[in-house]
């Protein structure tokens, strides 16, 4: 896999239109994520948000999985809106700023990208 937009180089929305894929769409988030804490609360947020769902799938406790979102997204908000003083990226693409949060959290855990 090549790592894009090494640097957090923020990329700005392209104009009166959307993105056409998730490849021309992740350079963009990763733009959105150049703050080291914001990028370390969102690293935090889907561990949390993993750890609950594991938790829930292994006891049995489907009710746990009201806190996924609780625990990936309020990190991750928390972020956007104290550090990178910009608006989550999930409001507009939702599926795809979660599948970046996840390629993101892939590439710090496997140490392809700054944490």
């Amino acid at each position: 896999m090549t790592i894009v937009n090494p640097y957090f180089v923020g990329i700005p929305h392209p104009l009166h239109r959307s993105f056409n894929s998730f490849d021309e769409f992740y350079p963009f988030y990763l733009g959105e994520h150049h703050n080291r804490t914001s990028r370390r609360l969102h690293f935090l947020g889907t561990t949390l948000a993993i750890g609950v769902s594991t938790t829930a799938i292994v006891y049995g406790r489907p009710e746990l999985l009201i806190g996924v979102p609780i625990a990936g997204y309020s990190f991750a908000w928390l972020g956007h809106f104290a550090f990178e003083k910009n608006s989550p990226a999930t409001f507009r693409y939702p599926v795809w700023s979660l599948m970046g949060d996840f390629r993101l959290y892939f590439e710090i855990l496997t140490r392809q990208r700054s944490f």
